[in-house]
């Protein structure tokens, strides 16, 4: 069966797997992504997979002020114990989140926190886009989709490419340092503040 880009990115954001990897593991799981889970537990390739659904009930609130202290952040990350909470590794991922938010102005954490009333207005307006563009009908609702998936990366804090290495997202930092250290963790809610804008938080 054919195996979706969106199935492979959820599959990526689950494990902190490659996106090779999740192709495969998907192919051979006939898409189902549970199995695939599985699959990359089998082989030894996902070790973030393991610690989802685990509680996160410690943590810490991480801030960011920009130099000249006219733009900053502030992000809680949640994890399982205070020894983790504690160590170098999980502090630098604060850091480096805070620094993010501070500098690519997300909306929400991740994509099922954007509105209808937004995923509406947007699916809106890409339709007519495309329609003026010449683009023939029963190919819009594929561009539309195509478009939503570019507009997710531009607004959840998750799905962003990282500003220092636009390579990873932020959920492939955080899967990474889950791997490393052992421990579920997430993203809780951020803010951001610049002087003369309005805040933006989740």
């Amino acid at each position: 069966m054919a195996i979706t880009a969106a199935a492979v990115k959820e599959l990526r954001e689950k494990t902190g797997v490659g996106m090779m990897e999740c192709k495969t593991a998907l192919q051979e799981a006939n898409g189902d992504m549970e199995k695939a889970i599985d699959v990359l537990r089998k082989k030894g390739a996902s070790k973030a997979a393991k610690k989802v659904g685990r509680a996160t009930n410690e943590g810490l609130i991480f801030s960011y002020i920009h130099a000249g202290g006219k733009l900053g952040a502030i992000v809680e990350i949640a994890c399982e114990t205070d020894f983790v909470a504690n160590t170098d590794q999980f502090q630098a991922l604060g850091h480096d989140i805070a620094m993010h938010v501070a500098a690519a102005a997300p909306e929400v954490v991740k994509r099922e926190q954007v509105s209808t009333v937004d995923l509406e207005k947007e699916s809106e307006i890409f339709k007519v886009q495309a329609l003026n563009e010449g683009k023939p009908a029963q190919i819009v609702e594929k561009i539309v989709a195509g478009r939503l998936e570019k507009y997710y990366k531009e607004v959840v804090l998750l799905e962003q490419p990282y500003v220092k290495d636009p390579e990873r997202n932020i959920a492939d930092l955080v899967n990474e340092t889950i791997a490393s250290l052992g421990e579920n963790m997430s993203i809780v809610r951020f803010q951001r503040f610049a002087v003369g804008e309005s805040t933006t938080s989740s």
